[in-house]
């Protein structure tokens, strides 16, 4: 990938305020390091200790043999 040069970082901020509009490019730049900083945490942590079991579903020990179709 070829470097940007102070013009082509000039014209892309240029074509960024003419597409966002000068009150929210600070809010998308703060959202975007929220998420960088999320994502960083969760590379961080070991994660949960247990699966988690996703609501309303039915363990494997009383689901009563095969699992059954839906397009019956």
């Amino acid at each position: 990938m070829p470097n940007l040069g102070f013009t082509e970082i000039v014209i892309l901020l240029g074509i960024l305020v003419l597409f966002f509009g000068a009150k929210r490019i600070p809010e998308i730049g703060s959202s975007i390091g929220k998420g960088i900083k999320e994502f960083k945490r969760g590379l961080k942590d070991d994660g949960p200790k247990e699966p988690e079991e996703p609501s309303g579903s039915v363990p494997p020990s009383s689901a009563g043999g095969a699992p059954k179709r839906l397009n019956q």
